[in-house]
């Protein structure tokens, strides 16, 4: 058989258990990516960065200091917030009030649930995109054209009492420290949400208006998905991604990562690195939050780059509005100048599309544009 033929069947070989995760292919001695992980080659992450789509040097996010939003420079901070969103649609995090230890926790145990044996793992494994806790890998294992070299565990986590019997029981310690994270992270959201509000000017007059009042008490009963990441080491990184270029469906993605680097996001027409910062979030602008803004803060195309020696772990909090609730445009931020730019959507919207046909950069986001 000549040394073609031979890697052509190799491959057919390991294909087949590759709906297990690449975790799984990983633990097996897998020497080669698969087919089905093989991006076409103009879909594929360029390492030289002579490539004029490819930066030379990564990119430093505005950083954002969360002490100055809640303190007496809260002016000065919500004017750089709203630069951050409008020019970059992601920014770092830091000084957020969360706790070193309780993110170091939940670092921790989150490998430690990867490093599960496969069997353990497989309990919450399902293809049903609504499942309150959902063990899988790529996006959909079964639609996804090509795979992402990722495994996630996906948990609902709002209200926290409510999903927690449902929560993996194994390793011993992860539902109480995934759940004193999840509340941490739930209490920034609503705080950083209601900065990025104000700083949009439709919050000013939060203590008297009941319209205000009733924006943030959804905030505070809104849906949080929390989706925890592996991208195990890959034999051949410049064939592959961890995640395909997307942008988030919610308001705000907090982002908690490790210190390898991976996150890629498209800046000024490249695709630039993003710096790990220890400690800090990373924090994107989601698809719900550009309708309501009405097109001024943008969601950004991103991507998840993997790498031969190490393994990354992410947890990424999505959050929005309860899963029943429309998003549209706010009629503050619509006029004359400005008109409705966008179709009502809600959870239900997005899961019907996305369980049709295999999302694609933004193209849910595109399905709810008007014209005009």
């Amino acid at each position: 058989m000549s040394p073609a033929m031979a890697t052509t069947k190799e491959r057919r070989d390991e294909e087949s258990p590759y709906q297990k995760g690449v975790k799984q292919l990983c633990e097996n001695g897998l020497q080669r990516v698969p087919n089905k992980y093989i991006l076409p080659s103009s879909e594929r992450p360029n390492r030289n960065v002579e490539d004029f789509n490819v930066a030379k040097e990564n990119l430093q996010l505005p950083i954002i200091d969360f002490a100055d939003l809640i303190g007496p420079n809260r002016p000065q901070a919500l004017k750089s917030l709203a630069n951050a969103c409008e020019t970059y649609g992601f920014f770092q995090l830091v000084s957020h009030g969360i706790p070193d230890d309780v993110l170091r926790d939940m670092m921790d145990v989150s490998g430690r649930f990867f490093d599960l044996p496969f069997e353990e793992r497989a309990k919450y494994m399902t293809t049903d995109m609504r499942a309150p806790v959902r063990y899988g890998t790529s996006f959909s294992q079964t639609r996804d054209s090509v795979f992402c070299w990722r495994d996630f565990l996906k948990l609902l986590c709002h209200p926290v009492p409510d999903f927690l019997p449902l929560w993996p029981v194994l390793p011993v310690d992860f539902r109480k420290l995934a759940a004193t994270y999840a509340e941490e992270n739930k209490n920034l959201f609503v705080t950083l949400i209601e900065a990025i509000l104000e700083s949009l000017g439709i919050m000013e007059d939060k203590e008297k208006q009941t319209e205000e009042k009733d924006l943030l008490k959804g905030f505070q009963d809104g849906s949080q998905l929390m989706v925890v990441n592996c991208y195990p080491p890959c034999p051949e990184p410049e064939l592959t991604l961890g995640m395909p270029p997307h942008s988030d469906y919610g308001f705000l993605t907090l982002l908690l990562q490790d210190k390898v680097e991976g996150l890629q996001i498209q800046f000024q027409g490249k695709w630039v690195t993003v710096d790990p910062i220890a400690n800090a979030f990373v924090v994107n602008i989601g698809d719900h939050l550009e309708i309501f803004s009405n097109g001024r803060y943008k969601s950004v195309l991103h991507r998840v780059l993997v790498n031969a020696e190490k393994s990354r772990i992410t947890v990424a909090s999505l959050q929005s509005l309860a899963f029943n609730c429309s998003v549209r445009p706010s009629p503050k931020l619509i006029d004359e100048k400005n008109p409705k730019r966008y179709k009502d959507t809600d959870f239900g919207t997005f899961l019907d599309y996305v369980t049709k046909q295999e999302p694609k950069g933004k193209s849910f986001l595109e399905s709810r544009k008007l014209t005009c």
